[in-house]
């Protein structure tokens, strides 16, 4: 009786153990799919998110901006929404320097594109065509380091001075050199981020530098001497560009038409409120610290205005 009673026991064990054993694995098994569904379902919203971002993104008006304030309206348009209040929607494709916006040109990435005479002019030559919409007023200012106590143009024999090749930059600094004739060579160094250059200014590891706005005003307020500044050569290479082929779609040119009544919107706000009334878009898009935002000069911005035959001409011969 005690073995039939063990075997009885046995049995029993076996079938707790091979239930328990079913119930797990019916578990593991629901668990397992469970997860595989939901793995291959965020795969395949993740996938639709990225497709419904790229149509937006195709359909939207993008635009190449650099960290300077001529592109402060686009920066007030997004961020204050001024320009999906009137039924368009902008994507700013931020670079550090221009030369980084002529490849977003180059590949069909963007429509538009804040930059001056000398690059897009260069840019015509490789065989993009585009639209000139409208002058920034942008100017640029050599200043000098501190330490290198430079202060003529003449001096600047045997420096260097921090530029773009290909851009107004370029154009100014063999404008200081050719005006000046120093002594010895002058070496154009490129430096194609306005930020970075501004940092090797302040410590001190280049001689000079041209800037535009915002990165001029701290070269100033950092006891750096200016020694030219473009408005004094009655040159104005500031520029807002869209490509002509994008422009050809019926579309396109709508969005155009909005974005130049957003512009003004944008400019007249500016002019109204002044730069302190933007400090945290400034600093924002910019990188300008609280003094250089407080020490911009009062500047006016302008309605969309073609920039001027004068300019033009001079970028083509550059």
């Amino acid at each position: 009786m005690k073995n039939k009673f063990n075997f009885r026991k046995d049995i029993k064990d076996i079938f707790i153990s091979v239930f328990v054993f079913a119930i797990s694995f019916i578990i593991f098994s629901f668990i397992l799919t469970s997860c595989h569904q939901s793995y291959d379902e965020k795969k395949k919203q993740e996938k639709a998110s990225r497709e419904e971002l790229l149509r937006e993104d195709s359909l939207s008006l993008k635009i190449a901006t650099v960290p300077t304030l001529d592109c402060l309206p686009l920066f007030i348009g997004v961020d204050d929404s001024l320009f999906t209040q009137n039924g368009l929607e902008v994507h700013l494709k931020q670079r550090g320097a221009q030369i980084d916006c002529d490849t977003l040109v180059r590949g069909k990435h963007v429509e538009g594109f804040v930059s001056d005479l000398i690059r897009t002019e260069r840019l015509k030559k490789e065989g993009i065509a585009l639209r000139y919409v409208t002058a920034t007023g942008s100017y640029w200012q050599l200043y000098t380091n501190r330490l290198a106590r430079i202060k003529e143009l003449k001096q600047l024999s045997d420096k260097m001075i921090a530029m773009t090749r290909f851009s107004v930059t370029d154009y100014l600094a063999d404008y200081a050199i050719d005006s000046a004739k120093p002594k010895y060579d002058v070496y154009k160094i490129q430096i194609n981020d306005p930020r970075i250059r501004i940092k090797m200014i302040l410590n001190n590891e280049m001689d000079a530098a041209l800037f535009t706005e915002p990165q001029a005003t701290t070269a100033r307020i950092h006891g750096n001497p200016m020694l030219m500044d473009s408005r004094d050569k009655n040159v104005h290479m500031g520029v807002i560009a869209f490509r002509e082929k994008a422009l050809k779609d019926k579309r396109r040119q709508q969005q155009l038409k909005t974005f130049i009544k957003v512009y003004n919107m944008a400019v007249d706000s500016i002019n109204k409120n002044g730069f302190q009334h933007y400090a945290t878009i400034i600093a924002k898009y910019m990188g300008a610290d609280g003094k250089t935002i407080k020490a911009l000069p009062q500047m006016k911005f302008s309605h969309v205005t073609p920039p001027r035959t004068h300019d033009i001409a001079i970028a083509k011969r550059y």
